[in-house]
């Protein structure tokens, strides 16, 4: 057997740790090591041991788990601190970082580096926090390069410092770049990271290519409401340099808690992107690659999708992390840590870490968390494949099945009706909604998804009606009517009547199926008045939470595109347009708001223009509020609107 091993990358390391290096002795611990007879008989006897003996590889067994991944890819995180306060990684104050005498030193870093590279690790990335801001950096980089069998050193920053650093960073030995950029444009960029920057992330990633890297990756987390309008410009970024820009699914992780609602899909990208250019092909990969990748014909860069919530690649996980306080990750998702640094500090020898590593590696599960897994697939297939009625039964069915292996997190999201006892869950996906009576699928709902006990159904739980765009809600117990058609009932209403209200005058939403395409716009205004110091520190932009009118920009260019969820009867609409502008009245120290939109379609943007100047008055009020509270919103009305039935308005 030993001979059999012996050629193995790391054979060594697994003989002396698995079937035991000579006479029997007791580690630091006080627990014998294991013979080599008894260390093999453990080793034919346990399902990870068997795959090892039939699947033999050139590759260490304490880094092959009991699915036969191998872990060939390890990530250090050089530091806990980062200089942005990126709105879905960390609160604006920060977080309580741990004492520096609990850090991984730089000779601890280089220690167990050296040490996974020995047993078959290639690839390490020093991620963050920021990596940058770590004085060492480069030396960290230099002495990692000296490290016989490591093929790549890679690092994935925020871009801020890359432009000073770079050059040093390629000579000590750097290989790969990730650059870290959500939105292309620079208002929206100081909203999202709550910081200034933008043109020194631009500048790094133009020095990394005038240096040779190829290619420079820049990872885009891809968020409903803040950024998904984005996708085409960061597409087109590809046309004249060598990138490689990989978008991201929005992930929840605890900080941020469960927000579905902010998750764009893998899929529903990728459509977006070939509306444009139909002619996007697609590109090969290695069977761990986490990235889904295509290309534009004739432009130098590619995209690539990072599929972690709605096609995750588990299967294929080659990675290990070690966080900035020595604690060693086998998965992203898991809460399970085991402390490395404890082990070096307490005067471990090198057998015992392999030991510690092999022990970690072999707990690792098979798929991490299962809310990503679960909800994430059935509601886009639900929605993108439009079943007929027997199969979303099934699938309903099953996620009925799983629903109480939701963690704690997710069955808070099924929330009960105090009153009737019922259990719905919230809306999550914005632009197209299903809902169930009878096992069928029908889209294009607006509301909550209503579950309730049915006795006459083989379902625990059945969908009720969530007020449908296209029918009239109806009483059928109190009225003995037959249950509606999946195409419901039609109804006109007068120009001259409220057409957001039924015969019963119930709240119900306007039927515009059977309305022509226009083009429709509206624009809106508003003022802020500020008083003259909250003005002046306006003007001189010296408020402390930023930039007000660059934020206040921006959060009403997303509440534009967000009205549908704020105004519950309004319809979800495409816009082609949204302009936002603030101006200074000196005259009245104001803030004057204007907003612009645009669509094709069958219904007016009047309401998602004065959403716009409405949500950008709050955030100058918000942003001003220290300040002064004799803050005074008004004059929001409707300028002008042109398209529709009813025809073009334009206020004198």
């Amino acid at each position: 057997m030993a001979a059999a091993w012996g050629g193995w990358r790391g054979g060594p390391a697994f003989l002396r740790g698995a079937l035991g290096a000579g006479p029997r002795r007791a580690c630091s611990s006080g627990a014998p090591v294991r013979t080599p007879a008894a260390a093999a008989q453990e080793l034919q006897s346990s399902g990870r041991g068997r795959f090892l003996l039939e699947h033999a590889a050139p590759f260490s067994a304490f880094l092959t788990d009991s699915f036969g991944r191998q872990h060939n890819y390890l990530r250090i995180s050089l530091t806990e601190k980062c200089n942005l306060r990126c709105q879905y990684c960390m609160p604006e104050e920060g977080v309580q970082l741990t004492p520096k005498s609990d850090l991984l030193t730089t000779q601890e870093i280089i220690t167990l580096a050296k040490l996974f590279v020995k047993e078959g690790v290639e690839k390490i990335r020093l991620t963050g926090g920021e990596p940058l801001i770590r004085p060492d950096v480069v030396d960290i980089v230099g002495q990692l390069r000296k490290l016989e069998g490591l093929k790549t050193i890679a690092v994935t920053t925020n871009g801020m410092n890359l432009t000073r650093l770079l050059p040093r960073l390629k000579e000590a030995g750097l290989n790969a770049i990730n650059i870290s950029l959500d939105t292309l444009v620079p208002a929206k960029f100081e909203f999202i990271v709550r910081r200034k920057g933008f043109h020194k992330v631009m500048e790094g990633i133009h020095k990394a290519t005038e240096l040779g890297y190829r290619p420079v990756k820049v990872n885009c987390v891809v968020m409903r409401g803040f950024n998904e309008d984005e996708l085409l410009g960061f597409v087109d970024f590809t046309k004249d340099l060598p990138l490689d820009v990989r978008f991201i699914e929005y992930m929840p992780f605890d900080g941020n808690k469960w927000n579905f609602k902010k998750m764009v899909s893998y899929k529903e990208m990728l459509d977006t992107i070939k509306q444009q250019w139909p002619e996007l092909e697609k590109l090969s990969c290695e069977t761990s690659s986490t990235a889904k990748s295509y290309k534009v014909p004739h432009f130098q860069g590619q995209i690539s999708f990072i599929t972690s919530m709605s096609e995750h690649f588990c299967g294929s996980c080659s990675r290990l992390r070690i966080t900035a306080d020595g604690n060693l990750k086998v998965c992203l998702f898991g809460n399970s840590e085991v402390s490395l640094r404890d082990h070096l500090r307490s005067g471990a020898s090198e057998e015992e870490l392999v030991q510690v590593i092999g022990a970690a590696v072999g707990r690792k599960k098979k798929q991490h968390a299962e809310p990503a897994l679960i909800l994430f697939p059935l509601c886009q297939d639900a929605l993108q494949n439009s079943p007929n009625s027997k199969q979303w039964g099934h699938t309903f069915s099953h996620w009925l099945t799983l629903r109480a292996r939701f963690p704690k997190q997710m069955r808070k999201a099924l929330m009960e009706n105090k009153l009737t006892g019922q259990l719905y869950l919230p809306r999550s996906c914005p632009e197209q909604q299903w809902h169930i009576t009878t096992g069928i699928l029908q889209p294009h709902l607006r509301g909550p998804c209503v579950f309730q006990k049915d006795p006459s159904s083989t379902f625990d739980l059945k969908c009720l009606d969530a007020s449908p765009v296209n029918q009239v809600s109806v009483d059928y117990q109190s009225k003995g009517a037959s249950p509606r058609s999946e195409l419901g009932t039609m109804v006109s209403r007068a120009s001259d009547s409220l057409t957001h209200t039924d015969e019963e005058g119930r709240a119900t939403m306007v039927d515009v199926g059977g309305k022509s395409d226009s083009r429709r716009s509206a624009v809106a205004v508003a003022v802020v008045h500020l008083g003259e110091k909250a003005f002046g520190m306006v003007r001189q932009n010296q408020v402390k939470k930023g930039n007000v009118l660059a934020v206040a920009q921006v959060a009403g260019i997303q509440g534009a595109k967000l009205t549908s969820q704020l105004i519950p009867l309004c319809h979800n609409i495409p816009l082609n347009h949204v302009e936002v502008s603030l101006s200074l009245d000196e005259d009245r120290y104001a803030v004057v708001i204007r907003s612009a939109c645009q669509t094709w379609g069958r219904t007016g943007v009047e309401m998602e223009a004065l959403t716009a100047v409405s949500l950008a008055a709050l955030t100058v009020y918000d942003m001003c509020k220290a300040v002064t509270h004799d803050i005074v919103i008004e004059e929001v009305r409707l300028l002008s609107k042109t398209g529709g039935q009813r025809g073009d308005f334009s206020r004198v």
